[in-house]
C-alpha cells in the first residue's frame, strides 16, 4: 500500500498552480508606473517608434482585472474541493493502517481494502491531474482574450495615430531604455478601459 505522501505532493501541486494564477502578472520587473499627477505627456508623432508597457497594463486594465477575478475564484474552488478530497483519502488510509497495526482485520479484508485504497488513490491522481489541467487551460483562454483584446485596440488605435511601429515591452525588455515620451502605456490604457467600460454596459442592456 502506498503512503500518503503522493496525495498530500497532489494537493500541493495544485496549491502551486493556484498560487500562480493569484500572482499572475502581478511579480516581475515591472516598470514603476508614474505616481498620481505625474504622467509623462505623450508627444510621440506619426512615423514614430513607440511602445506600450504590457505588465502595466496587465495590471491596470480593467478586463485583465475582472478576468483575473474570474479565474482566481475558479482555481481557489477546484484547490478547495482537490483538498477536500485529498483529506478524506488520506483519513481512510490512516484509519486502514491503524486497523493493520493493530490486528483488527484479517488477510483477506485487509487485501480487499488495500485494493480498493489503491483504487481509490489512482481516481484522486486522476481528478487532480485534470483539475490541474482545467486551471492551465482556464489560464491560457484568459490570456488569449486579453491579447485579442489588446491586439484589436491597438489595430484601431494606430489606423488614427499612424506609428511606424508600435513595441510591446516587458521587464525592460526589449527597450531597455527610451524616451518617456515615445511610452503611449497612458493612452492606450485610456483607451482600452474606455472601450471595455462601454462594451460591459452595453451588455448590461441587452
Amino acid at each position: 500500500m502506498k503512503n500518503t505522501s503522493l496525495i498530500l505532493s497532489v494537493i500541493s501541486l495544485i496549491a502551486v498552480v493556484v498560487f500562480g494564477i493569484v500572482s499572475l502578472t502581478k511579480g516581475g520587473n515591472q516598470a514603476e508606473a508614474p505616481a498620481e499627477g505625474e504622467a509623462v505627456e505623450t508627444v510621440a508623432s506619426k512615423g514614430d517608434i513607440v511602445y506600450i508597457d504590457l505588465d502595466r497594463i496587465l495590471m491596470e486594465y480593467d478586463m485583465a482585472n475582472d478576468l483575473r477575478s474570474v479565474v482566481e475564484t475558479k482555481a481557489q474552488n477546484i484547490q478547495a474541493e482537490v483538498t477536500r478530497r485529498g483529506k478524506k483519502l488520506e483519513k481512510e488510509v490512516m484509519d486502514f493502517q491503524n486497523k493493520i497495526d493493530k490486528g483488527l482485520l484479517t488477510r483477506t479484508n485487509a487485501e480487499v481494502q488495500s485494493q480498493k485504497l489503491q483504487q481509490q488513490e489512482i481516481e484522486f491522481n486522476n481528478y487532480a491531474a485534470q483539475k490541474q489541467q482545467e486551471i492551465n487551460e482556464e489560464q491560457v483562454v484568459m490570456m488569449n482574450q486579453l491579447g485579442d483584446a489588446i491586439q484589436t485596440f491597438i489595430d484601431k488605435y494606430n489606423a488614427e495615430k499612424q506609428y511606424a511601429m508600435i513595441l510591446t515591452n516587458s521587464g525592460g525588455a526589449p527597450v531597455i531604455t527610451a524616451d518617456a515620451a515615445l511610452d503611449i502605456t497612458d493612452d492606450v490604457l485610456a483607451g482600452l478601459n474606455e472601450e471595455y467600460i462601454k462594451t460591459k454596459n452595453d451588455k448590461s442592456k441587452e
